[in-house]
């Protein structure tokens, strides 16, 4: 049984997860997102396709919608209990 290695980006309202190799770039999620936050990856995965990356993972909301509309349940977002703390709060991290 193979091993498939699942990607994990933070969000603002918790984690997207996409599983790359599961992928067979119906391109689903990158067009049906409602904020945009998805496009076609510049690198092939173990299909032959190209399966999405986050653009900007910070406008994910959270809505699932990806999760909904992708046929090999290769995509999926979480929701945590606490927002991310905004990115503008200082360049140096404070």
């Amino acid at each position: 049984m193979a091993t498939t290695t699942t990607k994990r980006w933070k969000t603002k309202y918790g984690y997207l997860y996409i599983q790359d190799d599961e992928c067979k770039g119906c391109g689903f999620c990158i067009e049906f997102c409602p904020k945009d936050v998805l496009e076609a990856s510049d690198k092939f995965n173990a299909k032959g396709y190209f399966p999405p990356r986050p653009t900007n993972p910070e406008a994910c909301v959270n809505c699932t919608y990806c999760e909904l509309v992708c046929p090999d349940f290769a995509i999926w977002s979480k929701k945590t209990d606490e927002p991310a703390k905004a990115a503008t709060e200082g360049s140096n991290g404070q």
